[in-house]
């Protein structure tokens, strides 16, 4: 199996077997040990060392062919931490949808998978400050005949609609008035593309970044991204911002990583890091888009 067909969840089993990754280094064996109790940050910077989550989705968070783990979030969140003096990262590989409770189980101590902020999710755990905006597109069939460009031309043209399991999409969908007979949930980004280039669906929806990677990776596929768009729930448009996630007793830390990544944000040395995983100085979060206003809505 080529290294663009590794999916999200393919990915999850193959790191299954092989544990934890330190980025850019050997394989570790301490996937399943839970991370030190007391003050996260202080047990981090003492040790040097500092557990992430990931999901193996390309490009935020993955491993690639030699075994390393990259993506804009891993690459981020070493930078960042390197500048808060803890040296060494290792990444866990979980499902999406475990990412949190496996958090919140403290087998690591961030996730660094590009996950969206929601009100659900900040509920469950705490967010940095937004690290990228992005926003949504569709993949569809080259040409793109029905001319398909959001979720409510899905519902009028009544065609089938693929999303990533436990992703944001599905909601965007329905709330648009897809219904659920129209809406088919995948587990990996590679069968979406299928899907579309089969017929088993006319589009699948994700953010712009991840599609144009999807499809950079397959560049022989049939199919094309849509412009970007902001969906809209309520009536109102949605703004997508992913950021990395934390325990809710870690503030100390939440804090700290806030303000190396402002840091990071401000300098322009974000867009160098991000640059090689297709994002660019437009994914910078604008001011007015915070983590409390994300939250929030």
């Amino acid at each position: 199996m080529k290294h663009d067909e590794w999916s999200r969840r393919q990915l999850f089993r193959r790191s299954a077997l092989v544990g934890a990754a330190v980025l850019g280094g050997p394989v570790l064996l301490s996937a399943c040990t839970s991370t030190s109790s007391g003050d996260t940050l202080q047990a981090a910077q003492s040790a040097k060392k500092i557990k992430i989550g990931i999901a193996n989705e390309s490009p935020y968070g993955f491993t690639d062919q030699s075994g390393k783990v990259t993506g804009e979030a891993p690459e981020v969140a070493r930078v960042v931490f390197r500048n808060m003096g803890i040296d060494t990262v290792e990444a866990s590989a979980v499902s999406f949808d475990q990412l949190i409770p496996a958090l919140n189980a403290k087998q690591y101590d961030v996730v660094a998978a590009g996950m969206n902020i929601t009100a659900k999710r900040c509920g469950q755990a705490a967010f940095s400050i937004p690290d990228y905006s992005a926003l949504t597109a569709l993949l569809v069939p080259k040409g793109n005949p029905q001319q398909v460009l959001k979720f409510e031309d899905i519902a009028a043209k009544k065609v089938k609609v693929a999303v990533l399991s436990a992703a944001v999409e599905k909601g965007y969908a329905t709330s648009a008035g897809v219904p659920e007979s129209q809406i088919e949930t995948l587990d990996s980004q590679d069968n979406m593309l299928r899907a579309v280039t089969d017929g088993r669906v006319y589009a699948a929806a994700l953010t712009d970044i991840s599609l144009k990677d999807v499809l950079k990776k397959n560049p022989g596929a049939a199919a094309e991204v849509t412009p970007g768009f902001d969906p809209v729930e309520n009536g109102q448009p949605v703004i997508s911002a992913g950021g990395f996630v934390f325990r809710t007793g870690d503030k100390s830390l939440v804090d700290a990583f806030n303000t190396e990544l402002k840091k990071l944000h401000d300098s322009g040395e974000w867009t160098r890091i991000v640059a090689p995983f297709g994002f660019t100085q437009a994914n910078l979060p604008k001011p007015d888009v915070t983590t409390e206003k994300l939250c929030a809505a």
